[in-house]
């Protein structure tokens, strides 16, 4: 079957039950979408996707830096403090009544209708930045594992002495093809199975390096590890200690947002239950999973590697035998970041594509669709403009990343900066307005003195960010793929 018919490209797709049935609204939301039918899994899904990176194997070094008794519980902080914030951000996808009011699409939409003014925009920086910057440092991460399965292959034949490099740019390219197919994906509602696929591989990998570490504890020698971490005059400097704390800290704070996504996945959501409700279980199932991943990697990774804990202990290759269990972890990293690839670029997707079609809504390349049946699909709608605007989109982050191969450095930079406004900032005012809390009430004031709190971690982990990213661009050789 084809067609043709207009409409915008973001939000609808041709369901040709619809037009057989010939009854619209018993399909249609009650803005006049068509019904969203994720539920309190999928969105724990999205979270879990979103949240548990590869950095999850980077956190031992976290732990390194902090020690025994800082860093567990610099971990549980940001978990409640990522919970708290998440939870007021989800009553404000409908305003201004949190289960009966009128939706707000993106993070935008939710900051203009409880704030506006030039904080809408302050807010689209620091998101769609963000999200940008996410989608390249991805595009680097998920080529380093593929190439540390290559080169593991290489250690266990030639033997650890051997350098074995090569080039991630070609892995880049396998990565970009992939994601052009998948970002035909038209919105965030027909993602599900991919960021279920993709938390499989986050467990996967994640339960792999656990039980590796295990191992290495068991089997001994034991490693050095301190109350507090690296210690000066042994592991570090003096200035190194303060710069690597920093950097821990940020790490471990950005390790847990997923602020720049949490509206529109929230927008999946199908109702009843009322979508606030249903999101918050999704968040405290996330956040606790989250958590305990993040603890165990990283607690358990200390114990294993000590002070010396490498930056990510599989690509690092903190462990080279057995390699096929080693290549098999590289492997869940790099599905797990195809679809979290996909997670954090479909709002960039939407976002421009809802504004190309209220710019030129006449125009035919932009809003036209056509239905095409597709095997084992079934209907798919084809749009030009979404064909031509994503592929350029995968291909240019693909050209960054080959480009700038120590981009992931910066995306500390870039954490630190949209850390702040879009995780604490945003949520707490937006609750202040909504329930117009007088000024230097109890609550009031404890809510600005954890505003300000962040402020200030967010500015000293761009420091940090900043004087590490200077030191790795000095150290930078080409082809060169440790991390």
């Amino acid at each position: 079957m084809t067609g043709q018919f207009q409409k915008s490209s973001m939000y609808m797709e041709h369901n040709p039950a619809i037009v057989e049935n010939g009854d619209f609204r018993k399909n249609l939301d009650d803005d006049g979408r068509p019904k969203r039918t994720g539920t309190w899994v999928t969105a724990s899904a999205h979270i879990i996707t979103a949240v548990i990176g590869s950095g999850v194997l980077s956190l031992a070094w976290a732990i390194a830096q902090l020690g025994w008794v800082a860093g567990p519980a610099v971990l549980m902080a940001f978990s409640f403090i990522t919970y708290f914030t998440s939870t007021l951000l989800a009553d404000c996808y409908r305003s201004p009544d949190p289960v009966h009011g009128k939706r707000n699409y993106t993070y935008m939409d939710v900051v203009r209708a409880n704030l506006g003014g030039r904080k809408v925009q302050l807010c689209g920086l620091a998101q769609y930045g963000n999200l940008i910057g996410v989608t390249i440092g991805y595009t680097i991460t998920a080529s380093i594992s593929m190439v540390a399965v290559k080169r593991s292959n290489c250690f266990h034949k030639h033997g650890h002495h051997v350098k074995c490099r090569t080039s991630n740019n070609p892995f880049m390219i396998i990565f970009a093809c992939i994601q052009i197919l998948l970002s035909q994906i038209p919105n965030f509602h027909k993602l599900s199975w991919l960021s279920i696929l993709a938390a499989v591989m986050s467990f996967a990998y994640s339960s792999i390096g656990l039980g590796l570490s295990v191992a290495k504890v068991i089997a001994g020698p034991h490693a050095r590890t301190t109350l507090t971490g690296a210690t000066v005059g042994i592991d570090v400097s003096a200035s190194e200690k303060v710069w690597k704390t920093f950097q821990a800290i940020g790490d471990i704070a950005f390790a847990y947002a997923y602020s720049t996504v949490l509206v529109e996945i929230q927008d999946t959501l199908k109702s009843p239950p009322a979508e606030n409700k249903a999101m918050k279980r999704a968040t405290s199932i996330g956040i606790t999973t989250t958590t305990v991943f993040y603890v165990l990697c990283g607690c358990v990774g200390y114990a294993a590697f000590g002070n010396d804990a490498p930056g990510n202990f599989l690509t690092g290759f903190g462990f080279y035998e057995p390699f096929w269990l080693v290549d098999l972890a590289n492997i869940c990293i790099a599905i797990h970041l195809i679809g979290a690839y996909q997670v954090f670029c479909q709002p960039i997707f939407g976002f421009v594509e809802s504004q190309c079609a209220k710019r030129w809504p006449e125009s035919k390349f932009i809003n036209s669709e056509h239905a095409v049946n597709l095997p084992f699909h079934g209907a798919y709608c084809f749009n030009s403009f979404r064909l031509v605007w994503r592929t350029a989109y995968v291909v240019m982050t693909a050209i960054l990343a080959m480009l700038f191969p120590f981009f992931n450095d910066f995306l500390g930079l870039l954490g630190a900066a949209s850390f702040w406004p879009l995780t604490v900032y945003f949520p707490i005012e937006m609750y202040i307005a909504r329930t117009k809390m007088p000024r230097f009430s109890f609550t009031w004031t404890w809510m600005k003195i954890l505003s300000w709190v962040c402020l200030v971690i967010s500015l000293v982990s761009a420091a940090a960010a900043i004087q590490g990213l200077a030191t790795d661009v000095k150290k930078y050789k080409p082809f060169q793929t440790e991390q």
